[in-house]
């Protein structure tokens, strides 16, 4: 066979990575408003899923399974919405934190890089804002005797009692993974290449109970929903009443948890993973003097 038409199937390596992903913010940051606000709602969808699958699984776990297997479930299951974004196609403000590479490059303005930030982020908002409705009028939390809507209410209940720095170190720290996680894809040819290199790094930040602006977009949103308007048959299930979450309020929710964790997440992965492979493969030296 002709060497110039051989396909490899080996990965890249890193500094193949960096140029691609120098070359997937370019086009990102380049792309038109319409269609990026799109694909953004879809990526709130889609991380939604993930939320949702994550709720469902871990449902009436607690007691039962040891902490760190429930854990793992978790984060098995929440690698759905990632996976979707990635292979889907879709526009998720956390992995686009990685423009920033593309920006260093100076081939992408700071205006161009803030303004896809602002877009992916409304968009992705409003993305886990539907799946909440959806999922609160579809009355999918009812099921298993409301033991899927005791884990929505615990999950955020605990996001919400969170200090500004905890969930901003919490931030941090998911976003490094996240962003390893679409930094690992660069490396890939295949579909089944991008899906296993991305449930690693995705179940690791679920399972250590990191912090995740956009999911927490839907985590939060949909224990607030469950506190405010659940029936009274659905706290008779569970044991429960609303003041026993009393951290769930939209306060909270802002103050507590999604400004620190954004604050975090920007950091994470747009110094930690992105800015720090652009210094170490795409930045480019002064020329020597003569």
């Amino acid at each position: 066979m002709n060497n110039n038409n051989h396909i490899s199937l080996d990965a890249l390596v890193p500094p193949e990575m960096a140029t691609r992903a120098e070359q997937i913010g370019f086009k990102k940051a380049h792309m038109d408003p319409i269609s990026v606000i799109v694909l953004s709602i879809v990526a709130g969808v889609f991380i939604s899923f993930g939320a949702i699958f994550a709720t469902t699984v871990t449902a009436g776990a607690s007691g039962i399974l040891p902490y760190g297997v429930t854990r793992l479930l978790a984060g098995l299951s929440f690698s759905l919405g990632l996976i979707l974004v990635i292979v889907g196609g879709a526009e998720l403000f956390t992995g686009n934190n990685l423009i920033v590479m593309a920006w260093a490059s100076r081939k992408v303005s700071a205006w161009e890089l803030i303004q896809n930030w602002i877009y992916v982020y409304a968009g992705n908002f409003i993305g886990a804002l539907s799946a909440v409705v959806a999922i609160f009028l579809g009355g999918q939390f009812l099921f298993a005797n409301g033991a899927v809507g005791a884990v929505a209410l615990s999950t955020a209940d605990a996001k919400c009692n969170l200090t500004f720095l905890q969930a901003l170190l919490l931030g941090i720290l998911c976003n490094n993974l996240v962003c390893l996680a679409v930094w690992l894809t660069f490396s890939a040819r295949t579909t089944t290449d991008r899906i296993l290199t991305i449930i690693p790094p995705i179940t690791a930040f679920v399972a250590v109970g990191f912090e995740h602006s956009i999911a927490n977009m839907y985590f939060i949103p949909i224990g607030l929903l469950i506190k405010l308007g659940a029936p009274a048959s659905f706290w008779t299930s569970i044991g429960k009443t609303p003041a026993d979450f009393p951290n769930i309020t939209l306060e909270t929710f802002l103050f507590n948890n999604l400004i620190p964790v954004t604050i975090g997440n920007i950091i994470g992965g747009s110094v930690l993973v992105g800015l720090v492979y652009w210094f170490v493969y795409l930045r480019r030296p002064k020329p020597a003097d003569d």
